[in-house]
């Protein structure tokens, strides 16, 4: 019994009067399970050869602890010379005989590694050498790293290695909704402590990081792509309906370009430039705006500038065609002006003037455009061709006298007008006098 009158169970020898003891203690046959390296730890008490009269020279305070690997249990058919020895084990502690009278035990506490371990189980032994001694426990055990999350890696337990000094390497497994940022390992070491964290998981798009695991992004929030950084909200005019949104929808006739990130602000086209004036300096224009007073959130607004021909009659418009020119150039205008030369004279004109963004393209409402109608002055040269008919005359006015009618048909187009002049001239001109012949016949006609 112990101090408190509790019953112990122990093994027990104490032939400390006979020299030359060789007393043996075996365990049962212990599987490994994996482990490499395992630890016995024993716990005993040992009384004081001093306390006990008669036993000097036979008397010993210390004992041998060995073991023996096999694959299989063996049974009573284990020889010493098979096991292989650990240590000599002293205890810190001894009782006395006064001890023993007051009930007070001494327990000790021991623990000795074994291995490196490789067959499927061992056995344990103790060797008694003359000593009084009393094994109350034995516990054998193996250390190993626990399972746990870092850097949002999953690392399973791990067992230990097979000697005091020795890290095993293992790589974790990125928990569900991460995937690896640089491969995540961790070392086991020979106290089953995790060392050197290397590597790490990084939540996936639509999830962030919350107590060593991914959960999806709330609603009205979003998360672009991987990393580790949070859900953020959606950006102005835009909307998440479902949980792990990797991207807030554009609400309804607001919209995002190509090239626009995920984390900017739906936009939507501009509205008409404002202040649009017009100068005319002959068959040259001269066109000015301001900017839209809502240019849809946006800075990269520019300017189409449509020029259309208008006739006299009202409706009547066409497109101005290829001989216009533009000056610095008519769709993608930066600025807020624009020359327009080689226009037709005396022409009605009509220009719009759009101002687009990078967005404008998706929209489906009608464009907004500022228009101004202008007609150009006269300017520039008068081009003719003149074109000559001649045809002979039928009546003769005097004897001997031949008429001929030369029609001069002058064609006039006034640069850039359009309109077309006839001018029709009759000459009458004696071409020749025949007086002796009345009869002469008349030439051939010829056009």
């Amino acid at each position: 019994m112990d101090e408190f009158f509790s019953p112990i169970h122990t093994y027990q020898v104490c032939n400390v009067m006979s020299p030359n003891q060789n007393n043996w203690l075996r365990t049962n046959w212990v599987q490994r399970d994996g482990a490499r390296r395992v630890y016995a730890e024993i716990k005993f008490t040992l009384r004081d050869c001093n306390s006990m009269p008669g036993v000097l020279g036979t008397c010993k305070e210390t004992f041998n602890l060995y073991y023996m690997e096999s694959d299989r249990d063996l049974g009573t058919s284990t020889r010493e010379s098979q096991f292989m020895k650990i240590d000599t084990i002293a205890a810190d502690e001894s009782f006395t005989s006064v001890d023993l009278g007051v009930r007070r035990l001494k327990l000790n506490t021991e623990v000795r590694g074994v291995g490196p371990l490789s067959r499927r189980g061992f056995y344990l032994a103790f060797q008694d050498i003359g000593a009084c001694i009393a094994i109350v426990s034995v516990r054998v055990y193996y250390k190993k790293c626990p399972s746990m999350v870092r850097n949002l890696a999953a690392f399973s337990e791990a067992v230990t290695g097979a000697d005091s000094s020795s890290l095993v390497e293992v790589q974790g497994e990125c928990v569900g909704h991460s995937e690896e940022r640089d491969t995540p390992k961790m070392y086991c070491s020979a106290e089953g402590e995790w060392l050197v964290p290397i590597g790490k998981c990084v939540c996936s798009a639509g999830f962030e990081e919350r107590s060593d695991s991914c959960v999806a992004c709330d609603l009205g929030y979003y998360k672009s792509s991987p990393g580790d950084q949070l859900c953020s909200r959606c950006p102005p005019f835009s909307h998440s309906e479902t949980l792990a949104s990797q991207i807030c929808e554009c609400d309804t006739n607001y919209y995002r370009s190509a090239t626009d990130p995920a984390s900017s602000a739906c936009t939507r086209p501009p509205s008409a430039p404002v202040n649009l004036i017009s100068s005319v300096n002959g068959t040259t224009i001269t066109l000015e705006w301001n900017p839209p007073r809502d240019t849809g959130g946006r800075r990269d607004v520019t300017y189409n500038v449509i020029c259309r021909r208008c006739a006299w009659d009202a409706g009547q418009c066409e497109p101005c065609g290829g001989g216009v020119r533009y000056t610095p150039q008519q769709m993608s205008l930066a600025k807020t002006s624009l020359t327009v030369a080689n226009l037709q004279a005396h022409m009605n004109y009509t220009f719009w003037v759009e101002a687009v963004n990078g967005v404008s393209d998706f929209s489906l409402e009608q464009r907004m455009f500022s228009t101004v109608n202008i007609t150009t002055n006269q300017a520039g040269r008068t081009l003719c061709k003149t074109r000559v008919f001649y045809n002979w005359g039928h009546d003769v006015l005097q004897y001997g006298q031949i008429v001929i009618i030369i029609i001069i048909i002058r064609h006039c187009l006034y640069a850039k007008n359009g309109f077309l002049l006839f001018l029709v001239l009759k000459v009458v001109k004696s071409d020749f006098t025949e007086a002796a012949d009345p009869q002469i016949q008349k030439p051939e006609h010829k056009p």
